[in-house]
């Protein structure tokens, strides 16, 4: 039975381009993620853009010389050309600045405030003595009181996980200047977060699926909260819609109260964009529907944590109580899919600190599917991981280029060349079915790994099915069998079909590749769909275009399960599926990401 499943991905914010530690966390894990669920016959929505708001576009803006909407315009398009050239498959890639999606924070805001949610507190306010400007949480650093680690954040120490505010820290300091912050008093409107100590905690007992590592984080949020700041002393925000704050400059959202909202926004601006209103429904308000959210481990307070309590909050779910809000009852998260960090030569990847890959770059001389593979069998699924280009290099000649790309050249060149289509099996052995139980059996394995979000197991039970194909090939030997025609053909056929099955188990990892591996196996059409980029009119202004991400992945053909294929399809000479990587690049990098030489 078909699954409505919500691919919940997190929003990366647009103050410049994304490195390749960004996509190892949101982007590729929800993608392979998606990918399969769609081929096993679910009905997927997966949905993201850019966040835009907050200080550090504005700080960004002033570097560039630029306006903050400016700023955000120009990188928005750099990051969804970036994610359409990973083939990330979003249903709707948008961003926070549209008229849509300030409406629906509003609204939902207004839900919140109405059930009793929401409060106000004079508070103490963190600013940049040399610009007058709002410092947000993140951007403050100093020691943690709690367990006295350095470089805590003003809103969490990632060392004890306690949240914090940033007067508590001792010597903080700014992260845009690394001058000490003035705190001033000022007003701001608060989540009453102990208003779901009972609540919060009673749902969070029941998250039995959830990473070990993130249920235990988010149960030891529920010990301690305290209510949290959701506007902030800022003009680059959307606005407050109550009395005596609607029509205050400098009072905004905060940042991190509108992106998490984004989540659902998205699916409204894809619903009415597909011409169905209310097509969001399906994943938002229907109890059966999973909704998953991939992100980094840094965002697991967000998500395990507020998300649900303002969730909980629209919905009258609170301690408190209340009246459902005017969406509904929308569904709490699901299972949060949290990342570690992909680091490189030991450092947290970091555009300020000079160590950084950018997308862009790696896209434009390896290609999409070689870091796909990478983040897929070496990234931080379970643990901080790190990148080195001797080990991408190793991962793309020895796994793909050795052992698939030489199993699909092999046996396509050798049918092509003795038969110039698919033959058939028409002395068929053993040894054949044992292989071609061995690759069927890997749709039930590979595909529970998968539905686990256990990404390095699948990919590796999946290369398992490549090495005994090969492993099959040399013991076989085909090109010996000259006066065995039959046996010949029967072997071919057998190599053929588990090429096939491979090609559908490595497609959620490898699209590109998958795509012209169904043309090598004489196949036509779109086999595994990629995003489009569509410049479009804001819903609410038209005279505002950007550019979104959308598909038409309904139309693909690719399965979750094993297809016989066709005997008799034409099939020619093959080209190279990966080229080899020269051995040297391990040691020096490209000219544009050198590794440092001693």
């Amino acid at each position: 039975m078909s699954a409505s499943v919500l691919t919940a991905v997190a929003w990366p914010y647009a103050n410049g381009p994304r490195h390749i530690g960004h996509v190892s966390g949101f982007g590729v894990p929800s993608d392979i993620f998606s990918r399969y669920q769609r081929m096993a016959g679910n009905q997927v929505l997966m949905v993201s853009g850019t966040d835009e708001h907050g200080t550090p576009i504005s700080v960004q803006a002033d570097k560039e010389g630029l306006t903050p909407r400016q700023v955000a315009d120009k990188y928005n398009r750099v990051i969804t050309e970036d994610l359409q050239g990973l083939g990330l498959s979003y249903d709707l890639f948008t961003r926070t600045t549209t008229g849509n999606h300030q409406r629906v924070v509003q609204d939902l805001f207004l839900a919140m405030h109405r059930n009793g949610y929401i409060v106000p507190r004079t508070t103490t306010g963190a600013v940049s003595p040399s610009t007058g400007r709002t410092l947000p949480d993140r951007y403050i650093e100093g020691t943690c009181p709690i367990c006295g680690t350095d470089g805590a954040r003003g809103d969490q120490c990632d060392t004890c996980g306690n949240q914090l505010d940033p007067a508590d820290l001792r010597n903080p300091v700014s992260r845009i200047n690394g001058e000490r912050p003035e705190f001033i008093e000022t007003e701001h409107l608060f989540l009453d977060l102990p208003a779901f100590t009972e609540s919060l905690g009673k749902w969070l007992s029941t998250r039995t699926d959830w990473r070990p590592n993130v249920l235990r984080f988010a149960q030891n949020l529920v010990e301690d909260m305290r209510p949290r700041p959701i506007t902030r002393d800022l003009d680059w925000g959307v606005p407050i819609p109550l009395d005596g704050w609607r029509d205050q400059p400098m009072k905004r959202f905060y940042v991190w109260f509108d992106a998490v909202i984004g989540y659902f926004s998205a699916s409204v601006e894809w619903a009415q964009r597909i011409g169905e209103p209310d097509a969001w429904q399906q994943w938002w308000t229907d109890p059966a529907a999973q909704p998953y959210y991939f992100m980094g481990k840094d965002n697991i307070t967000f998500h395990a944590q507020i998300w649900p309590a303002l969730l909980m909050a629209h919905n009258g779910q609170g301690d408190k109580g209340g009246e459902t809000g005017p969406f509904g009852e929308l569904n709490l998260p699901g299972e949060i899919v949290s990342s570690e960090f992909l680091t490189m030569s030991g450092s947290k990847f970091s555009t300020s600190r000079g160590t950084v890959i950018y997308v862009r770059d790696f896209l434009r001389e390896f290609g999409p599917d070689t870091l796909r593979y990478f983040i897929s069998v070496a990234g931080p699924e379970n643990q901080d991981t790190d990148f080195t280009w001797d080990e991408f290099v190793r991962r793309t000649n020895f796994e793909l280029a050795n052992e698939w790309g030489n199993l699909v050249n092999r046996a396509v060149s050798m049918a092509a060349k003795n038969n110039g289509a698919i033959p058939a099996p028409t002395a068929p052995h053993a040894d054949d079915e044992e292989l071609k139980a061995q690759s069927r059996a890997a749709f039930d394995v590979v595909g529970g790994h998968l539905q686990r979000s256990r990404f390095k197991a699948a990919a590796q039970e999946a290369m398992r099915v490549v090495s005994a194909a090969n492993k099959y090939l040399s013991d076989q030997q085909p090109w010996k069998l000259k006066e065995d025609t039959d046996r010949r053909d029967a072997v071919l056929h057998t190599a053929l079909q588990v090429v096939s099955d491979a090609n559908a188990l490595l497609t959620p990892f490898l699209p590109h590749s998958a795509q012209k591996v169904h043309e090598l196996l004489g196949g036509s059409g779109v086999w595994a769909a990629q995003p489009q980029l569509h410049d479009v009119s804001d819903l609410d202004d038209p005279s505002i275009e950007y550019p979104v991400l959308m598909g038409d992945y309904a139309a693909e053909q690719a399965r979750w399960a094993s297809a016989d294929i066709e005997v008799g399809r034409p099939l020619a000479k093959p080209t190279p599926l990966f080229g080899k990587l020269a051995p040297e690049l391990g040691e020096t990098g490209p000219e544009w990401a050198p590794i440092p030489q001693d």
